[in-house]
């Protein structure tokens, strides 16, 4: 199975503690966001985990916990999402120049093949217009385009919390016209540092542009860091669009301080405030301990590896 730590909240950059405890006792207690009376039990062991993809946007506390994981056995690779929003977008991140450092470091670390770069979510508006978004991805690519193959970026999505968020910050839904624009200009900046373009979860076709559709879980790419072919099958609870593979997520919403005005995964601040503060790193789950009258079950958990290494 792969393991998703995660696409709720951002595990390296608040609870890396907690992730490694948690794959040391072997298993993770994850609640339903949806029904939390229901807890569900999920093995961490080398036996069912295939691969753990990490999201994130300051994976720097995490730095010194990747010897630990790599003697454990644990698979992985990185989702990295920068962006060039200021604080007044992004109010809890690091500078900008710190992120880009790490960025660095990390990928020195564990390989550009284990390394994904997302520009993730594109945001229109008079302040963030195209020409905006063609000269910062430029810049951007002259300092990341030697550390990464690949680059995702997708367009803002205006749920009814983020559009109380960025109220004064986003100004629109991105058009079809500015899509073709914005992926056209990218792919040309794309194409002179040799980086691998792609959308996450949209359903435009762009591959006119020399854009492709996205697996941020992607099967081939575990199948290359693994050295195994994979029985992975699509993710039927993710979006549509959505082209990655099946996949358990171990975070929770609510749990993530960076503050970006534009996240669909945070309701409010003062419930961040709180979970954070519930948060116990030798706790089984992320937000809190268990109450005791919640229903217990185990996740069926089995690797999806075929054995038969693609390596000979």
């Amino acid at each position: 199975m792969i393991i998703s730590a995660s696409r709720r909240t951002d595990i390296p950059a608040f609870f890396c503690e907690w992730f490694i405890n948690r794959l040391k006792e072997g298993f993770v207690y994850v609640r339903n966001p949806r029904n939390p009376n229901h807890i569900a039990k999920v093995a961490l062991n080398t036996d069912v985990v295939d691969c753990i993809v990490f999201w994130t946007k300051n994976p720097k506390p995490m730095l010194n916990k990747l010897e630990t994981i790599d003697k454990m056995g644990y698979p992985y690779y990185f989702q990295f999402t920068i962006t060039p929003y200021g604080q007044h977008v992004e109010k809890g991140l690091p500078g900008k120049s710190e992120i880009l450092e790490t960025f660095k470091k990390l990928s020195d670390k564990i390989g550009k093949h284990r390394f994904v770069w997302r520009y993730d979510p594109v945001i229109a508006s008079k302040e963030f217009s195209v020409e905006y978004h063609l000269d910062a991805f430029s810049k951007m690519c002259n300092i990341l385009g030697d550390y990464t193959n690949n680059c995702i970026f997708s367009f803002i999505d205006l749920y009814k919390n983020v559009q109380k968020s960025t109220k004064g910050i986003v100004d629109y839904e991105v058009n079809n016209l500015e899509m073709n624009r914005f992926a056209l200009g990218f792919f040309q900046i794309a194409k002179t540092h040799n980086l691998v373009l792609e959308t996450c979860a949209e359903s435009i076709d762009l591959s006119p542009c020399g854009v492709l559709h996205a697996s941020c879980i992607d099967l081939n790419r575990i199948e290359n860091i693994i050295g195994y072919p994979l029985h992975g099958k699509k993710d039927p609870n993710q979006r549509p669009a959505c082209s990655c593979i099946e996949s358990i997520d171990i975070g929770a919403y609510d749990s993530c301080s960076h503050s970006c005005a534009y996240c669909y995964a945070t309701t409010s601040e003062n419930m961040v405030r709180r979970n954070m503060h519930l948060h116990d790193p030798q706790s089984p789950m992320l937000v809190g301990h268990p109450r005791g009258d919640e229903i217990l079950t185990s996740r069926q958990m089995k690797s999806l590896k075929v054995m038969q290494s693609l390596l000979f």
